[in-house]
């Protein structure tokens, strides 16, 4: 068994952000602003882990699993 093998892809894969997580970064980001982002990196601070993949389409997350 490869345990550094699994490990490392298990950190890849936690280190990725879902759909659901970049839109409760959205909501966070309105509160306290009290207008949507226009960009994903207004988001970074938000969210923990890789959100390159998103970009904001309408005020909404849109990318993988959205």
């Amino acid at each position: 068994m490869n345990v550094d093998g699994i490990s490392g892809s298990t950190r890849t894969v936690a280190d990725q952000a879902s759909c659901h997580t970049v839109d409760g970064a959205v909501v966070a980001f309105v509160a306290q602003h009290g207008t949507a982002p226009t960009t994903i990196k207004q988001l970074s601070p938000y969210v923990k882990g890789d959100i390159s993949a998103y970009r904001i389409v309408g005020g909404r997350a849109a990318g993988p699993g959205c």
